[in-house]
């Protein structure tokens, strides 16, 4: 319970606003999944709703909902879903078989200890 009148408004405020950033994220995430669902099923309108996706992404970033980093990294992921489903669909009408991404090669982790002397 607040103690004081500007602690009970503050509290009243940053409820609305909990509210307001929890419905444009449940749209956003809706957005996403329906993207991610046509890209999946190869349809024609994927590429409308990338750019829809990437349009609620850019928004809830400018309005601080969500990092804008995280708006990148979905709108990243989102457009190489895309391109991929692209290219298979291209190579399946063409009868070939895709290549396979390239494997990453990643540095050991561990370090070697160093012999003593």
């Amino acid at each position: 319970m607040p103690n004081t009148h500007s602690a009970a408004k503050a509290m009243r405020s940053s409820e609305k606003k909990r509210m307001r950033n929890q419905s444009i994220k449940s749209a956003l995430k809706t957005s996403l999944s329906r993207a991610e669902k046509l890209i999946a099923q190869g349809s024609e309108e994927a590429g409308k709703t990338l750019l829809k996706a990437a349009s609620a992404l850019d928004k809830a970033a400018q309005s601080g909902i969500i990092h804008a980093n995280n708006a990148a990294r979905h709108k990243s992921h989102l457009a190489k879903k895309t391109n991929l489903a692209q290219k298979l669909a291209t190579a399946a009408s063409l009868a070939v078989a895709p290549e396979p991404p390239a494997a990453k090669t990643r540095k050991p982790t561990t370090r070697r200890a160093k012999p003593k002397s």
